[in-house]
């Protein structure tokens, strides 16, 4: 038997509630192992998970090793495994994730195994908060109206997660109108040290997690090691699969000083994007240090946590210190949790200590001093925009980003709720208190009601056309803001709550009233929304706002009661008050010393003990569901929400080998920074389109269409999807925009049965046509044809998407070729057998001449090295003239290899769960 205490780092530790077993940590120390006193607090934790794991088969003395001499100035390329404690889901990720697990038990029953052996061995919560949509709004019978529409929209997806619930071990689910999944784990879910038994002892060790959804980040805020992956990844992980990683380096980022009156963590955050984005830091961890953490709240730190994606980092960590047990105090964890977490950190060197001298591969730095009012936008969050400058910078992005004048597109006079006004180009036509970015912080919440109380006391309201909407990410919130009485100051300048989910951020905006509409329509208007979430991409927030800011809560408000971006509010007045008499922002604005007292006043720890008491009852709605029973899901031809995916079906026992691909043809050839949203869009289906002529064809009324992200369990609708969003702009369908390609292919259909996935289409496009890319990819796989994709710098960029993996590799994709990618879609590619390559530095389809009307054969073989080089050969099919290129294969570990030869992860898996490895 391995000793699985090769190192002799066991001890204990005693609490009042007992004894625990810890690995400790300085062991290694004594054994002149490495130097751990100076390692970063996050290569610690994952030193810790190799520790305790050590098997020497998964887990060997080299790994340990590694970790333990990490050398922060030189870190190499060593691959490690990493098992985290459990997994966190939200329901637009984790429905496939659970029609996968069902998925996976249907293969199992099919191949004659065990169907039981598919089953979560870690901890698995998921929290549905991403299907509420503000179709309502403005009005007390809002949130009932939303929720009312949220349940006959997805019941068949409640349902679902329902089985599941009863079907399989270690998983929970947090039914709607709870909260939303990062807000809900920092608040409650997580424990920050976690136990398990293991040979009669309690063992004690971090709390840790991967999550479907890239703002997991936000819980490195507490002190809790955890991030983003791709759904399949994250499958994997719950089969028992550990996270495969090369040891990252380590930015410390350190901070000083205080922010000044009037700054919000809002400000910070985007201050530390547009830092991080211009230091460069995709890949790598992010930990903060310094003076300046000791002014910063938890919440500050959560805000600062959770986007983590979009300055790029894999984490942005936070040591546990006094201000995390002081949080946990607060949000109503146990003493005797809180007594663990302390004795646990200090014991093994994770307790934040400044004087420790860790040593960081590169450093980053800010005075919060120096940061200032601020917004980023209009399409992406790391393009910060200080307050100051908005009415210049909106002017500018009139004529750079959007091609119009300035000035030269005239107002629309538009008729709604009785009132007449002129739609203007920059009207604010939504403004939203989303996301958990910020609705888990009360500094910045507080800020938001203070600023509508005094807006109110002056006669101040929102303007007619825009579409106010309050979401908070807890139901803490709205008790803290009744108890500060300042629910009706919010409702009546216009901000009613509409939900507890993520609504605006992920694209839940809900439609805009049709008379604002029309005239944006009419106007050909560049309309506005301002929302305080962590995404703005194009597309995502509605199809109707082609500038997207995103901003702190109070500034939400703000921007309401201005009604337009165009505006300067430091210098013009905000609105008028009842009596006629200019008002100015700093009017209106709390001072920080308000918004402490408020908060002293009104948050306390009783509220959040009592929301969270049954947080996995529900409303009666979820309580009157009646979902099926049984190890194995029943699956209906008749649902269009869940469908039994074909990825296992057929599968063979064994792995076939690695084949070179042969006759490809491109079914896109797209720009930079493309975003999951432009290749897998989550928001509203539309009529016209292939996933719409699919579900009009089964008798589905448009109201009741709902939107990509509540249909990611059914792979028809899917698929017809992938590559749809309206802002993406295929280079072989010049002069389209949407999900439209040239179909290069031959005209006349084959006879008889294909190999591949049998998906259909009404339409039938010849060769040289513009058509659907999903009408263009059905026709290619009857024939044969696999296909590639080509694009520009960080491509995947965005959400941890896995249907934007899944539909690639459905649509009969077998190769990307892009300048960089993103780490989360680079990991989902491979875990779908699809194979990312990237071309060499300095090249690009452009710099190539690559049209995309070329075939291409990639040179493969069974003996494929990560990162290794292969020849690409693409030939213009007339003119016979060919270009040879080399690509860098970016299967970055061996293991991923495997991943890749199996045609993806979770075969892999089911083939080793079969053969009992």
């Amino acid at each position: 038997m391995t000793n699985s205490d090769r190192f002799g780092a066991k001890t204990t530790f005693e609490t009042s509630a007992g004894s625990y077993t810890a690995y400790r940590l300085d062991a290694l120390k004594d054994k002149g192992i490495g130097h751990v006193d100076k390692l970063p607090y996050s290569i610690k934790i994952l030193l810790e998970s190799c520790l305790r794991n050590f098997d020497d088969h998964v887990v060997t003395e080299e790994h340990v090793k590694a970790l333990a001499g990490y050398d922060a100035k030189n870190v190499g390329e060593q691959e490690i495994p990493f098992n985290p404690g459990r997994v966190v889901l939200q329901d637009f990720t984790g429905v496939p994730a659970v029609v996968d697990l069902a998925a996976l038990r249907s293969a199992m029953k099919r191949m004659g195994g065990d169907v039981s052996q598919v089953n979560p061995l870690a901890r698995v919560d998921l929290v549905i908060d991403h299907s509420v949509q503000v179709d309502a709004f403005g009005s007390a019978k809002a949130i009932a109206i939303n929720a009312e529409r949220e349940f006959a929209r997805n019941q068949e997806r409640y349902e679902f997660l329902k089985w599941g619930q009863q079907a399989f071990d270690n998983f929970s689910v947090v039914p709607p109108e709870t909260g939303i999944v990062h807000q809900v784990n920092l608040e409650y879910l997580a424990e920050g040290v976690l136990t398990q038994e293991k040979d009669g002892e309690q063992v004690a060790f971090p709390d840790s997690l991967v999550g479907t959804d890239s703002h997991t980040t936000m819980i490195n805020g507490l002190g809790v090691m955890g991030w983003g992956v791709g759904g399949i990844e994250a499958e994997a992980c719950m089969l028992g699969q550990p996270i495969y990683m090369l040891i990252p380096k380590v930015v410390g980022f350190k901070l000083t000083g205080k922010l000044a009156e009037g700054a919000t963590a809002t400000d910070l955050v985007l201050t530390v994007t547009e830092i991080l984005r211009k230091h460069g830091v995709v890949g790598k961890f992010v930990e903060f240090y310094g003076p300046g953490l000791d002014d910063l709240s938890l919440s500050d730190r959560a805000t600062i946590a959770n986007m983590a994606p979009e300055y790029g980092a894999t984490m942005g960590f936070f040591p546990v210190d006094e201000k995390t047990l002081e949080y946990m105090e607060l949000t109503g964890r146990d003493a005797e949790t809180i007594e663990r977490v302390k004795a646990y950190t200090q014991l093994n060197g994770l307790w934040r200590n400044d004087d420790a001298g860790v040593v960081y591969s590169e450093e980053a730095s800010l005075d919060l001093g120096d940061v200032q009012p601020s917004l980023a936008g209009p399409k992406r969050p790391q393009d910060r925009i200080l307050l100051s400058d908005m009415k210049g910078e909106f002017n500018l992005a009139l004529e750079k980003t959007f091609g119009t004048t300035p000035g030269a597109t005239p107002a629309v006079e538009t008729t709604f709720q009785g009132e007449t006004f002129d739609l203007e180009e920059g009207a604010v036509v939504i403004a939203a208190i989303t996301s958990c970015t910020n609705t888990s912080n009360p500094k910045v919440m507080m800020a938001a009601g203070l600023l509508a109380k005094k807006a109110n006391e002056l006669g101040i309201k929102a303007k007619p056309w825009v579409k106010t909407s309050l979401a908070p990410g807890s139901r803490v919130v709205t008790d803290y803001y009744e108890k500060a009485g300042l629910t009706e100051h919010l409702e009546a300048v216009g901000f009613y709550t509409v939900g507890y989910g993520c609504t605006t951020c992920i694209g839940n905006s809900g439609p805009l009233p049709d008379p604002i509409r029309e005239s944006i329509v009419k106007g050909d208007l560049v309309a506005a929304s301002v929302l305080s979430g962590n995404r703005n991409f194009e597309g995502r927030i509605s199809p109707h706002t082609q500038a997207n800011y995103l901003a702190s809560p109070p500034l939400v408000v703000a921007y309401a009661l201005a009604g337009n971006v165009n505006v300067d509010l430091y210098n013009d007045p905000i609105a008028q008050d009842r009596d006629g008499k200019d008002v100015f922002l700093k009017d209106i604005w709390p001072s920080n010393q308000e918004v402490d007292e408020a908060i002293a006043q009104a948050v306390t720890k009783e509220q959040f003990t009592a929301q969270y008491s049954n947080v996995f009852e529900g409303p009666e709605a979820w309580k009157s569901l009646e979902a099926p029973t049984g190890k194995v899901y029943s699956w209906s031809e008749e649902s269009t929400y869940i469908q039994e995916p074909p990825f296992f079906v057929d599968m063979p026992e064994d792995a076939p080998a690695i084949t070179s691909i042969k006759g490809a043809r491109v079914l896109a050839k797209l720009g930079q920074s493309i975003t999951t949203d432009h290749i897998s869009p989550a928001g509203a289906i539309a009529v016209d389109s292939p996933a719409g002529r699919y579900l009009s064809a089964r008798g589905i009324e448009r109201g009741m269409f709902n939107s990509f992200g509540s249909r990611r369990g059914n792979d028809q609708i899917m698929t017809r999807g992938t590559f749809g969003n309206i802002r993406i702009r295929n280079q072989v369908a010049p002069g389209t925009e949407g999900g439209y390609t040239t179909y290069f292919g031959p005209n006349e259909m084959p006879e008889g049965p294909f190999e591949g996935l049998n998906y259909e289409s009404d339409v039938d496009p010849k060769q040289g046509e513009v058509c659907f890319i999903y009408d263009a990819a059905v026709k290619y796989q009857k024939h044969g044809i696999p296909l590639v994709v080509l694009a520009g710098n960080d491509y995947g960029m965005g959400s941890s998407r896995d249907w934007a993996a899944k539909g690639t590799f459905l649509l009969g994709v077998r190769a990307v070729i892009a300048e960089s990618y993103e780490r989360i879609h680079r990991s989902n590619l491979i875990g779908m057998g699809v194979l990312p390559l990237q071309f060499e530095e300095g090249q690009s389809h452009e710099s190539l001449g690559l049209t995309g009307e070329e075939v291409f054969d990639i040179e493969l073989s069974d003996d494929l090295k990560p990162l290794s080089t292969v020849t690409v050969t693409a030939t213009h099919p007339e003119s016979g003239a060919t270009t040879s290129f080399n690509a860098m294969v970016r299967i970055d570990t061996p293991v991923e290899v495997d991943y890749y030869r199996n045609g993806g992860i979770l075969h892999m898996v089911l083939r080793r769960l079969f053969k009992g490895q």
